[in-house]
């Protein structure tokens, strides 16, 4: 549940490093494109899918996009340049930064228009803390501690609905410590009970704040969470 920014800010240098040497080195397959065949062409695709993906955080203008497939071009090329690219690893990262800040700023009105919508729905309670908590199965027997080892199903969405991580679709339930996770979890978990099932909307300081998580939860982003609780147990146990 927990993603260093650090590191994948230094992911989106090294992908761009790497778009770079794929494209400035010996070509990966025959230079014709008619000779390649459809699993070779689809595997190009792919390579430009994945430099895409990477270059979304940093929400590129038509003018910016130029200069980057001018790069690109010119690393294709075998064309020096005026200055060593490499040395830029820093500033790369710390572009893909303040973009993303922007990004989730521009976000934030939506994301408080989601919560206080949840707030406002059926059987949701807001808890003094901040998040909304919203009961759809209700669980039988006691309830787990911030210090208990927990077992659940899990599905997580922006406001905009689009899913960003699913238990389900790995095909196996999360087992964690509940107090090792964000804090809306840590509490909200602890208001079920097994075999019940819980949707959890949760704001940014509950959640992945200012540094947001991955390369979909932007800074200040407000989250959902559908949250199957499955089981519990003591991490006094585990420890055993």
């Amino acid at each position: 549940m927990k993603l260093s920014t650090s590191h994948r800010l230094h992911a989106v240098a090294r992908t761009a490093t790497v778009a770079m040497l794929l494209l400035s080195g010996t070509a990966l397959y025959a230079a014709d494109p008619l000779t390649l065949s459809e699993e070779q062409q689809k595997t190009l695709y792919a390579i430009g899918q994945s430099v895409a993906r990477s270059l979304s955080v940093f929400d590129l203008t038509a003018a910016e996009f130029e200069q980057v497939r001018q790069g690109l071009d010119d690393a294709h090329s075998g064309k020096n340049s005026s200055f060593d690219p490499a040395v830029y690893n820093a500033k790369i990262q710390e572009l893909a930064r303040e973009r993303r800040k922007i990004a989730g700023e521009k976000q934030v009105g939506a994301g408080k228009e989601f919560l206080e919508k949840a707030a406002k729905e059926k059987g949701s309670v807001k808890t003094a803390s901040g998040f909304v908590y919203t009961s759809l199965v209700e669980g039988k027997g006691a309830s787990p501690k911030a210090d208990d080892v927990v077992t659940v199903n899990y599905r997580g969405t922006l406001v905009n609905g689009k899913e960003f991580d699913s238990s389900y679709k790995r095909g196996k339930p999360l087992e964690f410590k509940l107090d090792n996770v964000i804090k809306c979890w840590t509490e909200g978990v602890q208001m079920m009970k097994p075999g019940g099932k819980a949707r959890l909307v949760c704001p940014p300081n509950l959640a992945y704040g200012e540094n947001g998580a991955g390369e979909m939860i932007l800074p200040g982003a407000t989250l959902s969470f559908e949250v199957e609780l499955i089981s519990f147990k003591s991490a006094t146990i585990e420890k055993k």
